[in-house]
């Protein structure tokens, strides 16, 4: 089952607009809610927990655990900043067009693969949990990056199966 309901897209100048419907909808809002929850939590574990974690950890894991703390803030800075463009979007605070002006500066990064090496794996289990849930949620709204870009990607003016038929149906004719 997906992540993401069915949303009623709305029409807009004969096109679809996923992206105008899919903001200001209650699966956008729990999306809102998890990403900056988990940014909450985040911070919460590296300031508390995961700070006494990591002293306590051998200095060869100890640099592991500073890598992936950073790669797990950057991450869900890249989401959070994502988030609230589109909130933004949906309170009418900036335009869908502003929005992909600012696509460039929020740009969501490729998934960074979750570390495999044997000191990774020593990591604090808390930590490797943020950072599986940090990448799960950065590949969803990479998905929907990718779905509202293309929502907005140029219609093409000439119909390429207009063109195949016109050659179907003239070798078809050729042959009667």
């Amino acid at each position: 089952m997906s992540d993401f309901p069915t949303l009623r897209l709305a029409v807009e100048d004969g096109a679809i607009s996923f992206a105008r419907t899919f903001v200001k909808s209650e699966a956008f809002m729990q999306l809102f809610r998890e990403g900056m929850g988990l940014v909450e939590l985040t911070a919460n574990y590296l300031d508390g927990e995961g700070r006494s974690e990591s002293a306590a950890l051998p200095r060869e894991v100890s640099l592991v655990y500073a890598t992936e703390s950073m790669r797990l803030t950057t991450r869900l800075m890249q989401i959070a900043s994502w988030l609230l463009v589109q909130r933004a979007v949906a309170e009418g605070e900036m335009t869908a067009e502003q929005a992909r002006a600012e696509k460039n500066k929020v740009r969501i990064a490729e998934p960074m693969l979750q570390p495999t090496s044997a000191e990774a794996a020593r990591l604090p289990l808390r930590l490797r949990e943020l950072i599986a849930h940090s990448i799960r949620l950065q590949e969803r709204i990479g998905h929907l990056e990718n779905q509202m870009s293309e929502a907005f990607a140029p219609v093409a003016a000439v119909n390429p199966v207009r063109g195949q038929l016109a050659n179907l149906q003239a070798r078809l004719g050729a042959l009667a």
